[in-house]
């Protein structure tokens, strides 16, 4: 016996939904992933944008720092960490949630800008300061901070430079860490603003590496001494964060 008339128009009404949302489903695939490539594009145009103006090293760079802030003037440094693709201007907003979808030029994106903690002194002269920056795929913003969870990356890759508009500092790197994003050690800059001992004192026990020997040259007189911590989303959870520790000394020249 053949199916009645109500349950065949059924069956096509049936048909007819799934298939739209069949074709729904894959148009918001395709879009996602066209959106999420445009995302991407943007941040490393703004990047590739920017490297035009990037100071030099060791060099009076005042000026190169003025080009700078005529485009936005809370740009406060210049970050480049050797071995990656981390080379990027430095802002800090009025609080620490101005800047998270927000690109050097004051455009809105997704990608953000890299920024220091709105806690923290301008000229990085604090003994802790924390920066932040998103974590993107393709070497983008502080994506290629993963690196330094691998052993030998971490060993072979130790040093970056930090330019601010009146020095150049040399970077050395102290530990990679994981850590939750309500650490209050970590996230908590001005604890820490005279004195790093209680986050160096952490990275030696939590961290995932450690480089000993600039924990020694940091020494005892930690208020004599100054790091910056950098930080970003980890893929191991909602709420971990991966973290760089690095000790600011004087430039050597021996960066890239």
């Amino acid at each position: 016996m053949g199916e009645s008339k109500p349950l065949k128009f059924c069956n096509r009404v049936f048909n007819v939904v799934l298939a739209a949302l069949l074709v729904g489903a894959t148009l918001f695939a395709g879009y996602s992933l066209w959106d999420n490539q445009q995302v991407y594009a943007e941040a490393k145009n703004v990047r590739d944008d920017l490297l035009n103006l990037r100071p030099k090293e060791g060099k009076d760079h005042r000026k190169a720092f003025e080009k700078l802030r005529k485009i936005n003037p809370d740009v406060v440094a210049w970050i480049t960490m050797d071995g990656t693709k981390i080379d990027y201007p430095i802002v800090q907003g009025e609080d620490d949630r101005e800047y998270i979808n927000k690109d050097v030029y004051g455009d809105f994106a997704l990608s953000g800008s890299i920024f220091l903690s709105s806690q923290c002194n301008p000229s990085f002269t604090d003994s802790y300061s924390l920066v932040y920056g998103h974590h993107m795929v393709d070497h983008l913003m502080f994506g290629d901070l993963d690196l330094y969870h691998s052993k030998k990356f971490f060993n072979k890759h130790t040093t970056g430079v930090l330019m601010t508009p009146d020095n150049t500092y040399g970077l050395e790197v102290l530990a990679v860490m994981t850590v939750n994003s309500s650490d209050s050690t970590i996230f908590s800059p001005t604890s820490w603003a005279k004195d790093c001992s209680g986050v160096v004192n952490y990275a030696v026990q939590k961290g995932e590496h450690v480089h000993n020997d600039v924990v020694e040259k940091i020494g005892a007189d930690t208020a004599k001494e100054r790091i910056v911590a950098l930080a970003t989303c980890s893929s191991e959870g909602t709420e971990a964060r991966t973290v760089l520790l690095a000790g600011i000394v004087p430039y050597t020249g021996d960066g890239k």
